[in-house]
């Protein structure tokens, strides 16, 4: 099993995905004129805005639930995956998938926020709506939540719980036949509680845990290539020698450090994936553009800060990677030539915290897909049996095979990805219309407002009307 899913994620990853990431990522960046740079000003000023509305979702609150998703374990392990396997040149591919890709993560964004409905609470919404409504394709819209559900519950979560015990593997207590599923069953545990607890308990401990997480890590990384920062010339040579090696590239592609680092990245960051528009469409904001920003920067915090904090942090160590110390024990031998016995207990602290606000940001989002499928919330019942589910999966996921894990988690996101990237392709002028009229009501000293009508969408919507 472990061989056929690996042979049928490695065709679909390693060709048809990427052409499908490459060929949008750019396509958004040429529509917009390149907005992941131009307005980078705007992307801070729309993270910091306060909702419309006196308890509503603010954009903060979003973009903390979609990095909850993003940054996690593939900021660690998934790193390290790439640069053990891929090569010192897998760090710069991981730049330009976030770099091209965010334009997709704006785009995907902004029509989810055009598109999103109201709810009792809060408006929510994602790439299940914006094909619905403006495709009018409801086959479709499922057959994406379907794959929404099986890659974020199933995959993504398995691999989230293994790598998390895999950082205990370099402890003297870990019995590789017992203590996997002694630490699944706490993690799985754990994430019940939140669960069983509530949609606003998870916003809050994610809003918390999330920027707590990120700064503790990125200083513990400056501190590490700091120590040894006589070595960075160097690390760049390799990285920017290795990026263009087309001889090794082509001679081993499935593992060269370009599919390596455009699967790792991708994994990482999300971009164009479907994932984080289903958050996007929860916050409360006066123009669709403003969050299609925040999305923006959400990628950047993910790849260019957290992954590239990761991969300098290793690499500076004098550590060489390779195959045999691939995943935590590359990450842990780095950090302990430079914290000494702390290095691996701080890599196992900070890779509890980013497992845990992955897994609670990655339920979020089956959550919304399961209530598209349904049509509405699912009752007491089946919320109770989708915990139970959930937890039990998580708990699984930890004594698997790290092969198979990765290939499911590749295979299922490969789905979401050629399903999303092409339909927001065809919806892009609708996005792209939305953000000429944004700049045009700045320039003109105007608060942005919007109105659907504005740009060419004829039916109503639940918003902007």
């Amino acid at each position: 099993m472990t061989d056929i899913i690996g042979s049928i994620a490695g065709f679909i990853t390693d060709y048809i995905l990427i052409a499908v990431l490459l060929i949008g990522g750019f396509w958004f960046t040429f529509k917009t004129k390149f907005v992941q740079f131009r307005l980078l000003g705007e992307q801070f000023r729309a993270v910091t805005e306060k909702p419309k509305d006196k308890g509503g979702v603010s954009s903060f609150q979003a973009l903390m639930v979609s990095t909850a998703s993003r940054v996690g374990t593939g900021n660690i392990i998934g790193v390290s995956t790439a640069i053990c396997i891929g090569g010192y040149g897998a760090v710069f591919w991981m730049w330009v998938i976030a770099i091209i890709g965010s334009a997709s993560a704006f785009v995907e964004s902004t029509l989810a926020q055009i598109y999103k409905r109201k709810g009792p609470d809060a408006s929510y919404g994602g790439p299940a709506y914006y094909i619905k409504t403006a495709l009018k394709n409801n086959w479709l819209a499922i057959v994406f939540s379907v794959f929404l559900i099986i890659t974020y519950a199933v995959g993504f979560n398995m691999l989230a719980s293994y790598n998390l015990q895999s950082t205990f593997s370099g402890y003297s207590f870990y019995n590789p036949d017992t203590t996997p599923w002694i630490i699944g069953g706490i993690i799985a545990v754990i994430v019940a509680f939140c669960l069983f607890g509530g949609g606003k308990r998870l916003l809050k401990v994610t809003s918390f845990l999330v920027p707590v997480m990120g700064v503790i890590y990125i200083l513990a990384a400056l501190v590490a290539v700091a120590l040894n920062i006589t070595l960075l010339p160097d690390i760049f040579v390799k990285i920017f020698k290795g990026a263009f090696d087309f001889k090794a590239i082509f001679g081993g592609f499935g593992g060269s450090c370009l599919i390596m680092g455009i699967k790792r990245g991708l994994f990482s960051n999300e971009a164009g994936v479907g994932s984080a528009p289903n958050a996007s469409a929860s916050a409360d904001v006066s123009h669709p553009v403003k969050q299609g920003l925040v999305q923006v920067l959400s990628v950047f915090i993910d790849t260019l800060l957290v992954c590239s904090a990761t991969a300098f942090m290793c690499l500076s160590s004098g550590v060489e990677p390779t195959k045999a110390v691939s995943g935590a024990p590359y990450v842990q031998q780095s950090l302990q030539t430079v914290f000494g016995d702390f290095g691996p207990i701080f890599i196992t602290v900070a890779m509890i915290l980013f497992a845990f606000t992955t897994l609670l940001g990655n339920l979020y989002y089956v959550d919304k897909a399961i209530f598209f499928i349904l049509g509405h919330a699912p009752g007491k019942g089946l919320s109770y049996i989708y915990y139970i589910a959930a937890s039990l999966i998580i708990f699984a996921g930890a004594g698997l095979n790290a092969g198979l894990l990765w290939n499911i988690a590749d295979l299922t996101m490969a789905f979401m990805t050629i399903i999303n990237i092409p339909v927001i392709i065809i919806l892009g002028r609708y996005a792209f219309k939305a953000l000429d009229d944004y700049e045009k009501q700045r320039k003109e000293g105007k608060e942005p407002v919007f109105s659907s009508k504005s740009v060419g969408i004829s039916e109503d919507t639940d918003y902007w009307n």
